[in-house]
């Protein structure tokens, strides 16, 4: 099939020319979408804007004039079981899921469209802590049997070898410290005494309003473990309030989500510790969660 041109979001453009691998995923991005059109028998809008760093996103109309939401995404390990995520939780808490394919590099999914679609990161931030503590129990389930979840030890091994090679500048972090994070990033996982379903992801950039509930998750990035873990992508999305007292902050999410605080702020050294390689002003908040 003929391709035609493609509007393309800034963000996923501006991400594709760091890597010739996702450059030339986003060359033949205008057959992979004429392809799924036809398949599908899809209307397609504009794709949103500025969109996100690995996906395609537009609204679609069905043949029989449903309005959904066409993703078309680069395949990359911690995304690789999103639609299995999205079929485990069927609508209950996160957008639902109508079709998938996949391809060596491609993910389709069809999914449901969120009306009005408001972030929930354009409200009040003590409005998105409580939005958050009323999804995240919901998603917290017993893994389905036969699903292919991951377990959440991977990517942090994964993460903290990452790190390992590019480490943060002993200028940055003390490397006693770094060690110490990092080892605590490889434990806590293994440590838990509880393994949930995660989204690892949730945070209030990929939280939506709908008519079908007040808010649902999109952009899943599921693993089975800790469900500690999943508060901090939050944790570290509300700057402000994670540089002027961590340990408060750490605390007052944890006692939201009724979760181990003294937990959570080892989850929160440790992740700091791992993500102050490319972001050093989290080794601020590293120095200042370290255990005694």
């Amino acid at each position: 099939m003929a391709a035609v041109a493609l509007s393309m979001p800034r963000n996923l453009v501006e991400a594709a020319s760091r890597s010739d691998e996702r450059r030339a995923w986003i060359a033949a991005l205008p057959r992979i979408v004429a392809e799924i059109q036809h398949r599908w028998s899809l209307e397609l809008g504009e794709p949103y804007q500025p969109g996100g760093v690995t996906s395609w996103v537009a609204p679609a109309r069905t043949i029989d004039r449903s309005d959904l939401v066409l993703k078309v995404a680069w395949r990359h390990d911690e995304a690789e079981h999103e639609p299995d995520g999205l079929r485990a939780w069927d609508g209950d808490g996160a957008v639902r899921l109508h079709a998938h394919d996949a391809t060596d590099d491609t993910s389709a999914l069809l999914l449901e469209r969120c009306t009005p679609g408001t972030l929930l990161c354009s409200q009040p931030e003590p409005e998105q802590d409580a939005v958050l503590a009323s999804l995240f129990p919901r998603l917290w389930r017993a893994s389905p049997l036969g699903r292919p979840f991951r377990p959440l030890e991977s990517l942090c091994d994964a993460w903290a070898d990452a790190c390992e090679r590019t480490p943060p500048d002993p200028a940055t972090l003390d490397p006693g410290l770094v060690r110490a994070g990092l080892s605590l990033f490889r434990s806590l996982p293994r440590t838990s005494t509880r393994h949930v379903l995660l989204a690892t992801d949730l945070h209030a950039g990929n939280v939506l309003a709908s008519r079908r509930e007040p808010w649902l998750m999109i952009d899943p990035k599921p693993y089975v473990g800790d469900p500690t873990y999943d508060a901090l992508q939050h944790l570290l999305n509300c700057e402000e309030r994670l540089h002027a007292d961590p340990r408060r902050f750490a605390r007052h999410v944890a006692e939201l989500l009724a979760l181990d605080a003294d937990r959570l702020v080892l989850w929160l050294f440790a992740r700091c510790v791992q993500e102050s390689a490319e972001f050093p002003a989290l080794a601020d908040v590293a120095r200042r969660l370290a255990p005694s």
